[in-house]
């Protein structure tokens, strides 16, 4: 079966950056599974994986702009310290992340600068502006249930628990 919109893939991965690190991996004994056409993984591999099947292999590189984007210089801000009352001193630092309510959703947000009086965050997703390499191998493909499509992503083990 070859994969297309509503089908269920198995594969293993090393994601590494432009430099070589390895940022994720995804081995045989903890496979990754998606479904595919439902927008669950980054539009560049995605078409990449279109029309593949199990027992495949490929390396794929994909700029920043069909990943997580290009980084936007207007997604970092100061702003005052107060703003993160009852967070105890020693968790801001540069670095960490936090959760944020804004007008699109739920976002994360990365410290990336702590002062007396304000607090440098970034909103981009960490990711933005990196080229990645997938070197990967399918292992399965299989069509998705009707209540796995119904849902948006796989199910693992009967259900969901919607």
């Amino acid at each position: 079966m070859q994969i297309a919109a509503n089908s269920v893939v198995t594969m293993t991965y090393t994601l590494t950056n432009g430099q070589g690190d390895i940022l994720d991996q995804a081995d045989a004994s903890h496979p990754f599974v998606y479904l595919h056409g439902a927008s669950n993984i980054i539009p560049g591999l995605e078409n990449a994986l279109t029309g593949k099947q199990a027992s495949d292999s490929m390396v794929v590189n994909i700029a920043p702009t069909d990943a997580y984007g290009e980084r936007d210089e207007r997604l970092t801000q100061q702003i005052p310290r107060e703003m993160f009352g009852d967070v105890p001193t020693e968790q801001l630092v540069p670095g960490a992340q936090f959760q944020a309510q804004t007008n699109g959703g739920i976002e994360v947000i990365t410290i990336t600068a702590v002062d007396s009086d304000s607090i440098t965050i970034d909103a981009n997703h960490p990711l933005a502006g990196v080229a990645l390499t997938f070197d990967l191998s399918i292992l399965e493909v299989r069509a998705a249930t009707a209540e796995e499509i119904a849902h948006g992503h796989v199910h693992a083990h009967g259900g969901c628990g919607h």
